[in-house]
């Protein structure tokens, strides 16, 4: 009896550790979820990065919301000079992008032309599209892609580099990303999204994934 005793005592015993391992063995896997969650709200806040109602990952640089909009004046794809100031008391969406190698680049104007009617309805009245490339060469991608945005040419840099666009691009600082820059009536910035920058190098995304963003982000 003594001998069955033991062995049943054994067995409890052992069937109590086994439960106290396995308690343990969740209590660590909970902790490490948790660890490696606050990491990770750390590293977005960090980096001021946030998947949005797109759910595409992205940043807001700067300048920002709230802050006056740099002014410019550029060749546009047509020869004509273009500037910021002549779309004064309307709401211009610029969309800053790599240019003549990135075709994802030329099929987001595209699709920005396909959804005037969801851009005016998110109170965006015109389009606005700045690379670093030559405009006689962005001409003729234009006319050979059949858009009608305007598309102008920022060859020294002076303005992406104002709106920090080139910081966000697969070129490093040579090229823009692709940058979203909300600019309203009054010249100033009501919202900003810089889609680019590593690891994701975003080039292309639906215009209603944007607009989710700008919806749920912009300043009044």
């Amino acid at each position: 009896m003594s001998k069955i005793s033991g062995k049943a005592t054994k067995s409890v015993s052992d069937s109590r550790r086994a439960r106290r391992s396995t308690m343990i063995g969740a209590v660590v896997v909970v902790l490490a979820a948790v660890v490696l969650f606050a990491v990770y709200r750390n590293s977005q806040s960090a980096n001021g990065g946030t998947a949005g109602g797109s759910g595409f990952e992205h940043v807001a640089g700067q300048p920002g919301t709230g802050t006056a909009a740099p002014g410019f004046t550029l060749t546009s794809d047509t020869g004509s000079q273009v500037g910021l100031a002549d779309f004064r008391g309307k709401s211009v969406l610029l969309y800053f992008q790599e240019g003549l190698s990135c075709q994802p680049c030329w099929d987001q104007i595209r699709d920005l032309e396909k959804n005037r009617p969801a851009l005016k309805a998110a109170g965006v009245d015109t389009v606005v599209s700045i690379t670093t490339d030559p405009a006689d060469l962005i001409g003729r991608k234009v006319t050979d892609e059949k858009l009608s945005t305007s598309v102008l040419s920022d060859p020294t840099m002076r303005v992406s580099q104002a709106y920090r666009a080139n910081s966000y691009g697969m070129m490093g600082d040579t090229r823009d990303g692709h940058s979203f820059v909300l600019v309203g009536p009054d010249g100033t910035i009501r919202w900003r999204a810089d889609y680019g920058g590593a690891p994701a190098y975003t080039m292309f995304l639906p215009t209603q994934k944007m607009l989710a963003d700008l919806t749920a982000e912009r300043a009044p």
